[in-house]
């Protein structure tokens, strides 16, 4: 991918967020996410600040990431705080202005109360929450190219381990497997912890994989991602062991139309919420309303869960270039659970998924 493209895609975003900080009368911003940094500098390190002026823009980090930051960023000048992020912001070589927003939502007490002591009486200090997330929620055509990327290899990974699964190996065995296989097709680690869980475990839709191993005639959930060059994929299939039962073809059935209305309902303009209803109802009239416990989606992006949420509270108005999922399941405690996901797109006529891999009843 062309360097200059990159690096003048971030000089954009940190024009966006400079206009917004003029419109709120805030002269610096303090960054704490490591997201964020990543997206408005491309910095990928574990330790990071940034701040934002009007004049400039500076990356603080430590002597371990010295040759990384001079590799990865050329949108902001790197500083090697060896004495930490809070002794340098007090040094007053920074044009601070007279308001800094502190971005309030990802940076623990401790933190926070040091650095206002070093511009108590200097600046006034603002918290910030969800400031950047009006930006982040629209994905540029760069970022669609590395998302679909990372759905390529984690549906790589998915086709690989499948043919593994039997009864001679655990679900531990199967998460084992995915990471290994998305980081050797590429990517730099998974976007979460695999979830591989079958028979009643495929119940807990959050189900940590287990040293049980799979039982013919079951139904078992595998929900996985991966990211590439700091961007998240998320996807997620329900297989059969075997021979399953009548009662779990026909929930599997209710879940794969609600996930295909979902991503047919999918349309600019509307809310969040009422594509979560919508898919909602649908399930409630099957008899299931109570079996599908969790919102409908998320927005994946450097995150792999950041806005907007697709949800009965999602106050977002959906939007082309808005990357999110469609999830919906069903779980029976004590019995099996089903869930289909894919990330999809928001387009002018509607949502396209990323995913590719068949969401048919796959008999293993």
């Amino acid at each position: 991918m062309d360097k200059m493209q990159i690096t003048l895609w971030r000089e954009e975003s940190l024009r966006i967020v400079l206009r917004k900080m003029m419109c709120l009368a805030i002269d610096a911003t303090i960054v704490t996410d490591l997201s964020v940094i990543r997206w408005l500098t491309g910095f990928s390190g574990s330790s990071a600040r940034l701040l934002i002026t009007r004049e400039k823009s500076w990356l603080f980090t430590d002597f371990r990431y010295k040759d990384q930051a001079a590799a990865e960023v050329s949108v902001a000048e790197t500083v090697i705080a060896t004495d930490g992020f809070a002794a340098e912001l007090g040094s007053g070589r920074y044009p601070l202005g007279e308001t800094v927003a502190l971005q309030s939502d990802n940076v623990t007490w401790y933190e926070a109360t040091r650095l206002i002591e070093q511009i108590l009486g200097k600046q006034r200090v603002i918290p910030v929450d969800s400031f950047f997330d009006e930006f982040r929620m629209l994905k540029n055509d760069i970022e669609h190219i590395k998302m679909r990327r990372a759905a390529e290899i984690s549906e790589l990974a998915l086709e690989k381990v499948l043919p593994m699964i039997s009864p001679s190996v655990s679900e531990l065995d199967i998460a084992a497997e995915i990471t290994y296989q998305q980081k050797k097709l590429g990517a730099e680690k998974d976007s979460f912890d695999p979830i591989v869980a079958g028979g009643v475990r495929s119940a807990m839709p959050h189900a940590a994989p287990s040293k049980a191993h799979f039982k013919a005639g079951e139904l078992i959930v595998i929900d996985i991602g991966c990211v590439y060059e700091g961007y998240a994929s998320d996807q997620t299939r329900t297989v059969a062991l075997g021979h399953v039962s009548r009662e779990a073809r026909e929930v599997y059935r209710i879940v794969q139309e609600a996930q295909q209305l979902g991503i047919a309902s999918a349309r600019c303009g509307m809310m969040a919420k009422e594509l979560d209803a919508e898919v909602r109802r649908f399930i409630a009239a099957h008899g299931y309303a109570d079996e599908f416990g969790h919102g409908l989606g998320h927005g994946v992006g450097l995150d792999v869960h950041e806005e907007p949420r697709i949800s009965p509270k999602g106050e977002h108005e959906l939007q082309e270039n808005m990357v999110f999922t469609i999830e919906p399941g069903i779980y029976l405690q004590g019995k099996f659970g089903v869930r289909i996901e894919d990330t999809v797109v928001m387009g002018p006529h509607g949502a396209t998924p990323l995913q590719q891999f068949s969401k048919e009843l796959l008999e293993l």
